[in-house]
């Protein structure tokens, strides 16, 4: 596989960090995902549930190792540290100081291992001002302006529907890990990557952000239009929403052409630009022609004439379409505590060595032992370990945990 020779030390949890990691462990990548004795945060986030599995962790988990380490201790660190000795990258997403706080700075790492990539994932970075809070994806999304442009006209502020800035922040640092591994072919040396959820949101306000430096504007919500193209929207059918995209004076042509309604033939709306103007005279015209027919019928109409279009879907939909099985990007498989599990699929299709979904999400220190093992630890340290808290394995889980508690 892509990355079959690449071994990633996995110190995050919840969702930006695990991403990232899930998206190399699908390409091949070797992930040992390093949880406190009580695991990462999201296998205990829900309902939902499945036979005690938290559906939450159950997504961006797959192909990974688990060892759980008591990091305050002295022993605790020091099998970390022998872990990152042999390993390509480690990634974190503590708040920006933890690290140095536990004795693991980069620089320590560093004197360990010179070729060691780390990537830290954090709400506001590594430095400044904001560096210290605590950060999370609804935040990000409230600061960093995304939640000032979603929404209807005149409406409270909304989020996205989904985690923007923590699926976002994880490609971002799957991406920079990459281009670190690439650059160290060169040098021969590893460095420290810095991403952060706000950084994230402000790089995708792209255009939004080009019309406010020349217009010193604020944009605002438009619900599903868009700022600067004409029809490019949710309309209601007859039978429910849809979705058309006439992103060309060319499509609007032929599209008037062929519906052939004298109002969309104003002179003003002969032009993106007129059209964007003039919304508020068009759309109304629009709306009342799209009522007349289903989403089916207006499906046919625009593949017919090349314009994109498409319904508005609700998972059960997209989920249960014939094509995304095709495409792969629903895998089920038999889980011997679950029985047929379904999960996402892996969205990158190589022409010759392709992704795939190898092993379930791990339980929590399924692989302490063996990773031990590996590190030539003998039976009687392994067993001292487990015995003093210091790393918890599968099997004795329920007791440790207690313990702690």
């Amino acid at each position: 596989m892509p990355l079959s020779n690449i071994k990633i030390i996995d110190l995050t949890r919840l969702l930006s960090g695990p991403y990232a990691t899930m998206m190399m462990s699908d390409l091949g990548a070797e992930v040992i995902k390093v949880e406190t004795p009580t695991g990462d945060d999201t296998r205990h986030l829900g309902p939902p549930f499945i036979h005690d599995w938290s559906t939450y962790f159950l997504s961006v988990n797959r192909n990974k190792k688990s060892i759980s380490l008591n990091l305050k201790t002295s022993k605790g660190k020091e099998i970390l540290l022998k872990l990152i000795e042999k390993a390509d990258v480690v990634i974190e997403n503590f708040r920006p100081g933890t690290l140095e706080r536990l004795g693991l700075s980069y620089e320590v790492l560093k004197e360990k291992n010179p070729k060691i990539i780390l990537a830290s994932i954090s709400g506001f970075g590594q430095k400044g001002k904001y560096s210290q809070r605590p950060g999370y994806d609804v935040l990000a999304q409230a600061m960093g302006g995304l939640m000032s442009v979603t929404g209807e006209k005149d409406g409270s502020p909304l989020k996205a529907g989904y985690s923007f800035a923590d699926l976002g922040t994880g490609m971002w640092a799957a991406f920079g890990i990459m281009v670190a591994l690439w650059e160290r072919n060169k040098s021969g040396k590893g460095q420290w990557i810095d991403a952060s959820l706000l950084d994230t949101i402000i790089s995708w306000q792209t255009y939004l952000a080009s019309s406010y430096f020349a217009t010193g504007e604020n944009p605002e919500a438009v619900g599903t239009e868009h700022p600067n193209i004409v029809p490019y929207q949710t309309f209601q059918a007859s039978d429910g929403h849809f979705v058309v995209a006439i992103a060309t004076d060319h499509m609007w042509t032929t599209f008037t052409h062929k519906i052939n309604v004298s109002a969309l033939k104003d002179a003003r709306f002969n032009k993106n630009e007129g059209r964007v103007i003039h919304r508020e005279e068009l759309i109304p015209i629009l709306e009342d022609i799209f009522k007349q027919k289903t989403i089916k019928d207006w499906e046919e109409f625009f593949l017919e004439i090349e314009i994109p279009v498409g319904p508005v879907n609700q998972l059960s939909d997209i989920l249960n379409d014939s094509y995304v099985e095709e495409r792969g990007m629903v895998f089920e498989e038999y889980h011997p505590e679950i029985g047929k599990l379904k999960t996402i699929g892996v969205p990158l299709h190589f022409s010759r060595k392709s992704g795939k979904i190898r092993s379930f999400p791990p339980k929590l220190g399924e692989h302490t032992k063996s990773i031990l093992e590996d590190l030539k630890y003998s039976e009687e340290d392994i067993q001292e370990f487990l015995d003093d808290g210091i790393a918890i394995a599968c099997d004795n889980i329920k007791s440790a945990t207690k313990q702690m508690t």
